[in-house]
């Protein structure tokens, strides 16, 4: 099938988002002799996650953001993760937080998110950044799904009355993109493991959103044409929740996967920290 789809760069836009953190962060520094800190914490080894980490501390160190990395064993229990992140909540030099997930089965994770103070939680994953996302009103929205909007705006979606399908209920990518859909007036279905006849809901979507965590789910078939298509999956391999080949075939917009939502979610992270350092040293 032949490509018809125009790309959404993520990688390009990111690029220019994190260079007016640096910006930003390098008059910050100036303005207050403090550079923002983002606080980073991982329990356990899991290559993935340390990759993950590694990735985001250097961003930090290119944009002019100090990075503190925190890494807890395996067998850390929820009281002491909780213990940990109330400590960098309540350091005044720590202005931003990030808990790498998943952090095992044996700990609450929930539990270890909400001892992460709102005003540092520059990854959204509070219960208190998920409402004030949800009303629209001052705090962090999740890193990837706030990076989606950004990148929708960029390539000029219009999402006003539009259909937007959400596949996926996360609750730090599915449910908070969706709500971020419907405070732009997108009208919003989400589905799901137990959505049934699933292809015949997503050929409604104008905008498509895939955010299951299941390589190639979506293919070409389930798309309406002329759709506007973001992949916000990543499976082993750079396999992303959509079939690239069938789906550009259909779409109007589609984003690569590497590429297009990844990028997106580090730079809305290093803004946010950024913000959130402002607002702590009470900076213009």
């Amino acid at each position: 099938m032949s490509q018809t789809a125009r790309l959404m760069d993520g990688s390009a836009l990111a690029r220019s988002i994190v260079e007016q953190a640096a910006q930003r962060a390098a008059a910050l520094t100036r303005q207050t002799g403090q550079a923002p800190c983002l606080a980073t914490v991982l329990v356990g080894d899991d290559p993935a996650s340390a990759t993950y980490v590694r990735m985001k501390r250097a961003r930090c160190e290119k944009a002019g953001i100090r990075s503190r990395h925190i890494a807890l064993p395996a067998g850390t229990t929820t009281a002491e993760l909780v213990a940990t992140l109330t400590e960098l909540s309540d350091d005044p030099t720590v202005h931003g937080i990030l808990l790498q997930h998943p952090v095992g089965p044996h700990i609450d994770e929930r539990a270890a998110f909400e001892a992460i103070a709102p005003e540092k939680d520059v990854d959204g994953v509070t219960f208190h950044s998920f409402a004030t996302m949800s009303f629209g009103v001052d705090g962090f929205a999740s890193c990837t799904p706030a990076g989606i909007l950004r990148l929708l705006d960029h390539y000029d979606v219009e999402l006003a009355g539009k259909h937007a399908v959400v596949v996926g209920r996360s609750a730090i990518l599915g449910k908070p993109v969706g709500m971020l859909l419907l405070g732009r007036n997108a009208t919003v279905t989400y589905c799901h493991s137990r959505t049934a006849d699933l292809a015949s809901i997503t050929r409604q979507a104008d905008v498509l959103i895939a955010a299951v965590g299941r390589p190639r789910l979506l293919t070409g078939e389930h798309i309406k044409p002329g759709a506007v298509v973001v992949d916000a999956g990543y499976n082993p391999g750079n396999v992303g929740d959509v079939d690239f080949d069938s789906a550009s075939g259909r779409a109007s917009l589609i984003t690569p996967v590497p590429g297009g939502v990844g990028p997106m979610t580090i730079a809305t992270l290093l803004t946010q920290t950024v913000d959130a350092a402002a607002r702590q040293l009470k900076a213009a």
